[in-house]
């Protein structure tokens, strides 16, 4: 599939929306509709734009604004928020509730659709959000060459990578340029475990995103993908999104030893903010990844604060 531009992808972002909302999303002007990176919806609140650098509210007359003034805002109704809930599920919300449990929906094209509400809890454990409240939308964005220069200072990609960054600091970006980069230019099989489908953009097999040759395993576990991978697609390379819990760590160390290099995001600012997660302390101990990048804030989506080595992390 050809690559989208930035404006294509927010119009498609948008289109689950009710129409009310939709139709006035892609009237924006196009610097805005190109430099969003979320839609945020809230139940009986204005309907805000993110960009990098302002937040804008759109009005019922149609115009935008980067303020709450006292004319009529365009708000998200509950009703509305109903329709937009079974949209994003593509009228199937039982078939997304593993999704829904955890408090998001991938939408077609990548795009990541945040949800809160009331929980609906059994033992103690969320089985459900009912009364949706609020929907983020976080547009997946494509930027082809976003990791080359991290493949420039890395030599080494043998060693495993960790991409550090806030929220909408461009980790997925850069992990997807990447693993294209691999794939097509220097010789690696990869594989992609895309648990939540942001990476590859899957729909129906095929995907959104332009992710080379990569063989990709989409809405695995972090855990079941890495074991399936090494077992079945005898990678050179394997990269996951957002490494957190104890069975990704687990699935790691176990994997670790059969010659695959991994790269992988987490979410940290800094490297004393790394240094306290003490899981990642562990697979750094074990050897699996030797370099550390840190990201920018999401003003400089995708660019390079600084790489260190991991084992400085050991004496921090």
């Amino acid at each position: 599939m050809s690559s989208l531009n930035l404006k294509e992808r927010f119009k498609q972002a948008s289109m689950p929306l009710c129409t009310s909302i939709s139709r006035r999303l892609i009237m924006l002007p196009d610097d805005i509709q190109e430099q969003a990176q979320e839609i945020r919806l809230r139940l009986n609140r204005p309907t805000a734009v993110c960009c990098p650098d302002n937040t804008y509210y759109l009005t019922e007359n149609g115009c935008v604004t980067n303020r709450i003034i006292d004319q009529p805002m365009l708000k998200t109704e509950q009703r509305d928020m109903t329709d937009i809930f079974h949209n994003i599920c593509n009228f199937s919300v039982y078939s997304r509730q593993n999704e829904i449990k955890n408090g998001f929906v991938t939408m077609q094209g990548g795009h990541r659709a945040g949800i809160c509400g009331t929980a609906v809890t059994e033992n103690e454990k969320i089985t459900n959000i009912r009364d949706i409240s609020s929907i983020n939308i976080r547009i997946a964005r494509e930027h082809r060459g976003s990791g080359n220069e991290i493949l420039r200072r890395i030599k080494n990609i043998s060693g495993g990578v960790l991409i550090c960054g806030s929220p909408c600091s461009g980790k997925t970006t850069v992990l997807r340029d990447i693993a294209r980069n691999l794939s097509l230019n220097y010789d690696k099989k990869v594989s992609i475990v895309d648990e939540r489908g942001e990476i590859a953009g899957t729909v129906r097999g095929v995907f959104q995103n332009d992710i080379g040759m990569c063989d990709v395993l989409d809405g695995y576990s972090k855990a079941e993908g890495i074991i399936q991978s090494i077992r079945s697609m005898s990678p050179d390379v394997l990269i996951c999104d957002e490494i957190g819990g104890f069975d990704d760590v687990k699935a790691i160390l176990q994997s670790a030893n059969s010659g695959v290099s991994f790269i992988a995001t987490v979410h940290c600012k800094s490297k004393e903010e790394l240094a306290k997660k003490v899981f990642i302390k562990e697979l750094i101990k074990s050897g699996v990844f030797e370099k550390a990048v840190f990201l920018q804030s999401r003003k400089n989506a995708g660019k390079i604060s600084s790489v260190i080595d991991c084992g400085e992390l050991l004496y921090a």
